[in-house]
């Protein structure tokens, strides 16, 4: 039985490495098209061949909201001043309540420029979940007796291609990495 264990092990190695996860998965997002903070449509035709950087939010949020779209004001300054061309695309995870108008009145709010940030609505809340969940690989959550959504908190950061190359914490303290990887895009 002894002399059977070894090739044993070698033959079941063999398998599971077979099994395991391919790290550079290319994996390229599904086209969309939905309503930008000015009423228009935006989408990821919009986004071809553009680097950009995701996140989501929504307007009557009480909790970490506020502090990701400062900070992701507080990027696009970095990005500008680092002479990185990019695109930030802010999905609501509240669309039933996230109007364009509320929309474009949060971003102001935090005086982030509306050149390349689009906040973006225009979906039932089933299709938010979905999309973030097929997409995103993250939850969304709208629990029936309350006014908050769950969501991440990470930005995205999303190639040329549609691809998400990674993700990161909203706090300033990831700033040189998203930069970072946003340059090595580019």
């Amino acid at each position: 039985m002894s002399k059977l264990i070894f090739p044993l092990l070698f033959l079941l190695t063999g398998i599971l490495t077979g099994c395991g996860i391919d790290e550079e998965k290319e994996y390229q997002m599904q086209e969309f098209s939905f309503t930008d903070q000015n009423g228009q449509s935006f989408g990821s035709e919009d986004l071809k061949g553009k680097i950009w950087v995701a996140d989501f939010i929504f307007t009557n949020c009480d909790t970490v909201c506020p502090p990701m779209i400062a900070s992701m004001a507080a990027l696009q300054d970095e990005m500008k001043t680092k002479g990185i061309e990019i695109q930030f695309v802010s999905f609501s995870a509240d669309p039933e309540i996230d109007t364009p108008e509320k929309l474009k009145e949060f971003v102001k709010k935090f005086n982030g420029d509306e050149k390349n940030w689009h906040l973006v609505t225009g979906y039932t809340q089933s299709e938010i979940k979905m999309f973030a969940r097929e997409e995103f690989q993250t939850l969304i959550q709208k629990p029936e007796s309350a006014d908050q959504v769950i969501h991440s908190t990470s930005f995205y950061v999303i190639d040329q291609y549609g691809r998400i190359t990674n993700s990161f914490g909203f706090q300033k303290s990831h700033f040189e990495e998203i930069v970072q990887e946003a340059g090595k895009l580019q």
